[in-house]
């Protein structure tokens, strides 16, 4: 599986955005459940959260193009939604492909929150087991963490119909890495840019 990437400009390029100072080395679950208070030097504000979230399923991406929509994020629980239309096989029940798309999308979404600023995350195996088909409506998918640790992370995934019944249980792990593979690029951490880039310090970036 390819590298997390968020619409070309980079997650870390959406977190670095934010007027609030980033330190690396601390997950972003932390901060999202203190409801604002400082962990580790951590703070991450609404906005900043929503536009991590839009990044996931910006234009041009896989999530966008399917209609996946996320409800909610943290390092800890995603919950995301995603409609049937158009999403399906031949027989008119939801693609059990479809249903692993959600599980990835929303599971790295999660794992990237987890690892925080100057680490990236890859996805090294995904499963799923299909319950039972989908023909309307939209279904609803909530991944939950199953273990965070600081090289791997791994998320359950349970998606269920519009009626609640469950449609795929799913499992995702993903690797935290410091850089991203293949490309020689630096983690982002204080001072440098996303990514490596030089884009100047953290600190009161518009």
């Amino acid at each position: 599986m390819a590298p997390l990437s968020w619409a070309g400009a980079g997650f870390g390029q959406v977190l670095a955005s934010g007027r609030r100072w980033l330190r690396a080395g601390a997950g972003f679950g932390q901060a999202l459940a203190s409801g604002g208070r400082d962990f580790g030097k951590v703070q991450m504000d609404q906005d900043l959260l929503d536009r991590a979230m839009a990044a996931t399923t910006a234009e041009g991406t896989l999530a966008h193009r399917m209609g996946i929509r996320i409800v909610s994020a943290s390092g800890a629980e995603v919950v995301a939604t995603m409609p049937v239309a158009g999403n399906t096989q031949p027989f008119g029940l939801l693609h059990g492909g479809a249903s692993c798309v959600l599980a990835e999308t929303i599971g790295s979404l999660g794992a990237a929150l987890h690892a925080g600023l100057g680490r990236v995350v890859v996805g090294i195996e995904i499963s799923a087991t299909h319950h039972r088909g989908a023909k309307d409506g939209e279904v609803t998918a909530v991944a939950t963490l199953a273990h965070g640790g600081r090289t791997l992370v791994t998320f359950d995934i349970v998606i269920t119909d519009s009626a609640g019944r469950r449609v795929c249980t799913s499992r995702l792990t993903c690797m935290i890495r410091d850089q991203v593979p293949g490309n020689g690029a630096a983690p982002l951490v204080e001072g440098a840019g996303p990514l490596g880039t030089d884009a100047g310090p953290l600190e009161n970036r518009e």
